[in-house]
């Protein structure tokens, strides 16, 4: 009898258990931000058999990306009833904001316990502090709203009956309590795409490359392209069905991928390495998440291009602070400041708080050698809003570095460029041509200005200095300059044809390392250097000098 009533209890456990882990509930619909003021901010989720539960038991709760602590929470009986599609409801709730990332995030629980996955979060990662996600980690959705007009959101696609199925979608026309764009409850699946596309070609565009192609026909007509993007020497690997790829567009492993939906029969990837052949591997596919089907089979298109013989001499988005630039205050209390907004870093100066006040502010580039340049451009995207004086471009040949820039020489290029108006809208500068002011000690800066009347506000970002290498750098006409291996790990050998001196030089021209060789092999150590591109010059007493490209890796 004790042995029956054991098992009564083990079966009562274990039943009841099933239960807890029962939930067919997920996140399906967000919108977080838009262009100008935020409106109409939503979370909308999906429970099969809600009549089956309590709906108080559910709950969304908000998460601040800084602290990772909850900022909200509701739950879903306090939610507004939505579509029903067979077995399944649509709930929605408009919370009176809901923060815009960089990263923030929401769960969705029951009973207070977390349902598996469904701790999200967006423009990055957070951990929980407290509420039902204390000591979990979110999963970044890979979708953003960074620029979206209002009546967009960020929504799951696909068919199926649970998350796993769906995928998640860049900004669309909003579908709140409804069933999404392209998506299905329980629906039949699509097969696999029928054909891949045609005319798959590759263009490149100084350290950018263009793709188009025209989309696939035939039968089955694919939902959208996962585009495989490889460096030289790396080994192309065709998806997995039923295996997602998200986007990733970090080059370290020497491959990226983006996706592109169907109809679009277009991509770019930038910020390339100069002077490198790139391959791109197109593959159709159909449905998402679970039931992703992709075609790999037969010959997949594959289109390369070689970016020119280019390099990044400069580059600051802000994401730290104001990253290599560096301000001076010349009169006012307010100051330059890194910031963010929508996932977008950036330098940010106001001369108003609590009223407008009279400042002049500099915002300074490190100092560039451009003389190892030719084809040099400067691009940089700005938003500003609320009236007052325009922030203003200028170059320098004779800044030190320190001093109050109106003790030095500035030549102002404003009007070379493109500029924001007003309700903070992101405008791209367009290339602005240095190689009329080409030196081997440049400045850029921008100078606001702002009185006791009025004062706008300006935010900077992407600013980048390009151009490309002066014949000679890869093969010195004068003295040759032996290097090797290269690239190089934790030294490299230099052969020197009689005492000299060694430099390397980063892509910005400053001097970060000088050496003394002798006539010979001499090994140099780089464990001080970060990995990247250099430059590494000989120079010999006699005043001959060679140059020549160094990667450290």
């Amino acid at each position: 009898m004790k042995k029956n009533y054991f098992s009564f209890a083990l079966v009562a456990l274990l039943f009841g258990f099933g239960v807890a882990q029962a939930q067919n509930a997920w996140i399906n619909e967000l919108h977080y931000d838009n262009i100008g003021t935020d409106a109409d901010e939503f979370v909308e989720i999906v429970i099969e058999n809600p009549g089956s539960y309590t709906l108080s038991d559910f709950a969304i709760t908000l998460y601040n990306g800084n602290s990772g602590g909850l900022y909200d929470t509701q739950t879903v009986d306090n939610f507004t009833v939505g579509t029903v599609s067979g077995n399944f409801t649509i709930y929605t709730w408009m919370p009176a904001s809901i923060q815009n990332g960089a990263p923030d995030g929401l769960s969705l629980s029951y009973q207070g316990t977390v349902i598996s996955g469904q701790f999200l979060s967006y423009e990055g990662t957070l951990t929980a502090t407290d509420g039902p996600a204390s000591g979990l980690t979110s999963t970044d959705m890979g979708v953003t709203e960074d620029s979206s007009p209002v009546g967009e959101s960020l929504q799951l696609l696909g068919v199926g009956t649970s998350y796993e199925d769906f995928a998640w979608q860049m900004p669309a026309a909003s579908t709140q309590g409804n069933v999404n764009n392209s998506q299905s409850f329980g629906g039949s699946l699509d097969p696999e795409p029928t054909n891949y596309p045609t005319a798959f070609s590759a263009i490149a565009n100084e350290l950018s490359i263009n793709l188009s192609w025209t989309d696939a026909i035939g039968a089955q007509l694919p939902r959208a392209y996962l585009i495989q993007g490889v460096k030289p020497g790396v080994t192309a690997t065709a998806p997995v069905d039923g295996v997602p790829v998200a986007e990733d567009l970090d080059w370290s492993d020497g491959i990226a991928t983006i996706n592109v939906d169907y109809d679009v029969e277009a991509a770019t990837f930038s910020t390339l390495l100069g002077s490198t052949e790139y391959s791109f591997y197109i593959y159709p596919y159909t449905n998402a998440g679970a039931n992703i089907d992709y075609k790999t089979d037969g010959t997949v298109p594959v289109a390369t291009a070689t970016t020119v013989n280019a390099a990044v001499i400069s580059f600051e988005d802000f994401a730290t602070g104001l990253g290599v630039w560096t301000p001076y205050n010349v009169l006012g209390e307010q100051v330059w400041i890194g910031s963010s907004y929508g996932g977008i870093t950036f330098a940010k100066m106001s001369g108003y708080a609590g009223a407008a006040f009279a400042n002049e502010d500099w915002l300074i580039s490190p100092q560039m050698d451009l003389d190892l340049y030719e084809d040099i451009n400067f691009s940089f995207s700005t938003a500003a809003n609320y009236s007052g004086p325009a922030l203003q471009l200028y170059y320098s040949q004779d800044y030190d570095g320190a001093g109050d820039p109106n003790d030095f020489t500035w030549v102002e290029i404003t009007d070379q460029a493109d500029w924001s108006g007003l309700s903070f809208l992101w405008v791209e500068s367009g290339d602005v041509s240095l190689d009329a002011y080409a030196s081997s000690s440049f400045y850029l800066a921008y100078k606001f200005t702002s009185t006791d009347v009025e004062s706008a506000t300006w935010e900077v970002t992407n600013c980048l200095v390009m151009g490309v290498l002066k014949t000679g750098i890869e093969q010195n006409d004068v003295v040759d300059l032996v290097v090797y291996p290269n690239p190089a790990t934790n030294q490299v050998t230099v052969v020197a044809d009689e005492d000299a001196q060694v430099m390397v030089i980063n892509l910005m021209g400053q001097t970060v390392k000088t050496v003394p060789v002798v006539k010979g092999a001499n090994s140099i150590a780089l464990t001080d250097l970060n990995n990247g591109m250099y430059l590494i010059k000989i120079a010999y007493q006699n005043g001959t000098t060679a140059v020549n490209r160094l990667m450290v890796k």
